[in-house]
């Protein structure tokens, strides 16, 4: 007796799966080729991402090659194309380079191309701190220390990665703009800071001593 009720429960599931199936099949079917058309589609935009970063490491390398040479323009139009094709890191990369190169032969296009790249948010802090940085070098000698002040401040804050570059310049240049009180605390501040660099140490200390020795500071 208990064979038959097993064979009649055995049918009755049968005919559900049957009525389901009719009900539901296509559906199923469909999401079974979503999801095989899906992760093909993901595997396929991995590799061509692999392929365009590979591509771009070889032109960042071959742009490297021609800066090394001495080759300036051809590397500057190399790294400048790199930043318009290339994928995200190495456009970044890429126009931190070209920036540099033109610093060479025309320091405003360059201080341009610094000031750029800091004010693009998505460079991401660092990056920007840094064209901040180097668009300052290229100013330190032609620009007020107001300006500096302005520009590089912000900086020295005991979270940012550039602090001690940051208040190395604003050292240089209040001491460049006569301004010796300034210098003195920036200066201060580089020593008493247990973080900073030797070698920036013993910069702000030879600074200090030219302060004292000027009997302005």
């Amino acid at each position: 007796m208990a064979d038959i009720f097993q064979e009649v429960d055995e049918e009755v599931r049968r005919e559900q799966f049957k009525k389901l199936w009719q009900r539901y099949g296509n559906y199923i079917i469909a999401a079974c080729v979503l999801v095989v058309v899906g992760v093909g589609a993901w595997r396929g935009y991995e590799w061509w991402e692999s392929k365009r970063a590979a591509e771009a490491g070889a032109a960042f390398e071959q742009a490297v090659t021609l800066a090394e040479a001495g080759k300036r323009e051809e590397a500057a139009a190399a790294f400048a194309k790199l930043a318009n094709d290339g994928t995200a890191g190495y456009r970044v990369l890429a126009r931190l380079r070209e920036a540099a190169e033109l610093a060479s032969s025309d320091r405003a296009a360059a201080i341009k191309a610094y000031e750029e790249i800091a004010a693009d948010r998505s460079a991401g802090q660092v990056i920007q701190d840094l064209a901040t940085i180097r668009a300052g070098y290229l100013q330190v000698d032609t620009s007020t220390y107001g300006e500096m002040r302005a520009r590089l401040e912000p900086l020295t804050g005991p979270e940012r990665a550039f602090r001690h570059s940051a208040r190395e310049l604003l050292a240089l240049s209040a001491w460049k703009g006569g301004d010796m009180g300034a210098a003195r605390q920036w200066a201060d501040l580089i020593i008493g800071d247990p973080q900073t660099p030797p070698a920036a140490r013993s910069r702000a200390e030879v600074l200090s001593e030219l302060i004292a020795a000027s009997g302005k500071g």
